[in-house]
């Protein structure tokens, strides 16, 4: 065999060598459950392969719509959810679930009550869910839920349902991430409400009146659009849903909602909606930076800043500046 021959079989000839990452890609365009849940595991973790997947991903992506779930502790999201999924189904539409769940104390990983909860779903090819940790992020999110739905956007799921940890009013992180936001409540929750009144309805492109078969929900009902008819614009407008979750009362109504929302979304470029993600993660991870060097210094800039906010002298707001102009 001459040297010619030999060379014609080798990459350098123009035989490409198929990474790892393209064989994820392979089969998660091929639908395959097994290397969409490999490639979430990937994209969670943030192993090796990572960048390169998130990558090669990038021209398949822009389709699915993702509708963040969020609200108070109580407010049975995660039922809710599954009696989503159920009704959805019936029209044959992929969906994929990221239910960010709290973080243990001690392994840091998810409690996993939100997957628990969704069993009757895990056998459906149709439905693919994940739950993930938040991982200390008061937002209810963490990055590695955006990083998830490329993975189920490629996988050509209709819609990513994305269920926040129930943190509480702080739970705004999906108002950048989701291109449709939920936000659940329930009779019964007390100064909940209230919280939601001063945060958590300002990004709600839906609210939801959960377990409405307990005594109250009406009056509930009745304050949340008391809430919004003193506000102005788009706000005034968001629609108020009524749900039994558990006995599937007023999901058609919520359904209903989220396809009219799905028709303003499809409007905007999907590019636009990715990018919007995109400065999260770019927020975040600048955010975790920054707080991971004031942890880490004591002496040096970090320690001249910290005595000078002791001083007086500067500002907390003047010093993060400065860190992040060094």
């Amino acid at each position: 065999m001459t040297d010619n021959a030999a060379n014609s079989d080798s990459p350098a000839a123009g035989v490409a060598t198929k990474t790892a990452a393209d064989e994820l890609v392979a089969g998660i365009l091929k639908r395959d459950r097994r290397t969409i849940a490999k490639a979430v595991t990937v994209l969670e973790s943030l192993s090796t392969e990572a960048p390169d997947l998130l990558q090669s991903l990038q021209p398949h992506l822009g389709n699915a719509i993702v509708v963040g779930l969020t609200g108070p502790p109580g407010a049975g999201k995660s039922t809710l959810v599954n009696a989503l999924i159920r009704d959805l189904r019936k029209d044959h539409l992929r969906i994929g679930v990221i239910a960010v769940d709290p973080s243990s104390p001690i392994s840091g990983g998810a409690i996993l009550g939100d997957r628990i909860r969704m069993t009757a779903a895990l056998d459906d090819d149709g439905v693919f869910v994940r739950s993930l940790s938040s991982r200390g992020y008061l937002g209810g999110l963490s990055p590695a839920a955006v990083r998830i739905i490329d993975a189920l956007d490629a996988a050509a799921f209709d819609l990513i349902l994305l269920e926040t940890v129930g943190a509480g009013q702080n739970e705004i992180d999906v108002a950048e991430v989701a291109d449709i936001r939920i936000v659940a409540s329930a009779p019964g929750l007390g100064d909940d409400i209230q919280a939601m009144k001063s945060g958590l309805l300002e990004i709600a492109d839906i609210l939801v009146v959960n377990k409405a078969d307990r005594e109250g929900a009406e009056r509930t009902l009745q304050q949340l659009k008391g809430a919004l008819s003193i506000r102005s614009g788009r706000q005034s407008r968001v629609p108020v849903v009524k749900t039994s979750a558990l006995n599937g009362e007023g999901i058609a109504e919520l359904i209903a909602a989220i396809q009219s929302e799905s028709a303003k979304v499809r409007a905007i470029d999907p590019l636009e909606r990715r990018r919007r993600r995109a400065r999260y993660l770019i927020a975040r991870a600048a955010a975790d930076l920054v707080a991971e060097r004031i942890k880490s210094g004591g002496t040096g800039l970090i320690g001249k800043l910290a005595d000078e906010v002791l001083s007086g002298k500067s500002s907390p707001s003047a010093a993060a500046l400065r860190i992040l102009d060094a």
